[in-house]
């Protein structure tokens, strides 16, 4: 039977993260110089090696704070974790491809997809679409959170009450922002306010960008705060409009429309995540668009962004 974790190496997993995390000559972990000196390797991997500062006089080594360090896993477990999770596999996939027990997995992946939320920092500008869609999020492997609820079924709850969705009815509204043949930002609101979403937008989206969305009135301000707004008409069977005259229709929302279908997707192989992890998901899901977008390799850029200072 084949096993995947014999297919790496872990000589060469710590190869690539001391690629990654210092390109330009290795560098204090504490106080980020470059006077140290190799000290000998881990006692848990023959792989991993320790070093020594002669500025700050402390040790550290390849792992030393990054997400990678303080566990038992080896290294290149969470790699092919890392490598399966951009795949875009369930934990319970991932648990049987790596033989692991899937509490374990689910830890593993948390901690990933955080890590990688975290530091990830996006800014949009040129020309910007706006849209909101709705996503079915309960307390998944929350018990008692479940159970406090008293909730109808799946099927029931599908079919909707009166009213734009929000977190308190298990139906967070997801704010999507993205730039036309460039990135996205998505992020899980509590409700669809304005007070909610101008300080989200101020912080991605760069005054001054046309900004293009449809006839919801919580886009109503966008001009006030220093955007170029644009909006096309749903309501009355308005999807794009040509205001210019050179038969090109700029007007429309249909770049982050076609997005949502790619992000519904990405979440149905993982049957129903929890409002506490949501945040996680999508922001694991934007970065790996990005990098697509940027036409850069997933795995490495992945592990760059968690091993960077």
């Amino acid at each position: 039977m084949l096993n995947i974790l014999n297919l790496i190496d872990d000589a060469k997993c710590y190869e690539m993260v001391r690629q990654l995390r210092w390109p330009e000559g290795v560098r204090c972990a504490h106080c980020g110089h470059f006077w140290v000196k190799k000290r000998g390797f881990h006692n848990n991997s023959k792989y991993r090696q320790r070093y020594y500062c002669h500025v700050c006089e402390r040790q550290f080594d390849d792992l030393t704070h990054t997400v990678f360090a303080g566990h038992h896993q080896p290294l290149r477990v969470w790699m092919l974790c890392l490598y399966l999770m951009g795949l875009n596999l369930s934990n319970q996939q991932i648990a049987a491809e790596l033989n692991l027990n899937k509490d374990n997995v689910q830890q593993m992946t948390s901690q990933l997809r955080e890590g990688v939320v975290v530091k990830k920092t996006v800014l949009l500008e040129g020309e910007v679409e706006f849209d909101e869609v709705y996503v079915i999020a309960g307390h998944k492997g929350n018990p008692t959170a479940v159970k406090a609820k008293k909730r109808k079924g799946r099927r029931n709850r599908l079919k909707g009450s009166r009213g734009r969705g929000t977190l308190a009815k298990e139906k967070p509204p997801i704010l999507g922002m993205i730039q036309r043949n460039g990135e996205v930002v998505i992020k899980m609101l509590p409700n669809v306010q304005q007070a909610t979403i101008k300080p989200i937008i101020e912080a991605v989206v760069k005054v001054g960008a046309e900004v293009f969305t449809d006839e919801y009135n919580i886009y109503n301000r966008l001009s006030e705060w220093g955007y170029h707004h644009k909006t096309v008409n749903h309501s009355v069977g308005e999807y794009a409009r040509d205001e210019d005259g050179d038969g090109f229709h700029e007007v429309h929302t249909n770049t982050i429309e076609g997005f949502w279908s790619l992000l519904r997707s990405w979440l149905r192989p993982h049957r129903g995540v929890s409002q506490e992890k949501f945040p996680l998901y999508l922001g694991f899901f934007e970065f790996i668009h990005n990098v697509r977008k940027r036409g850069k390799a997933l795995l490495p850029s992945l592990i760059s962004i968690l091993v960077a200072p």
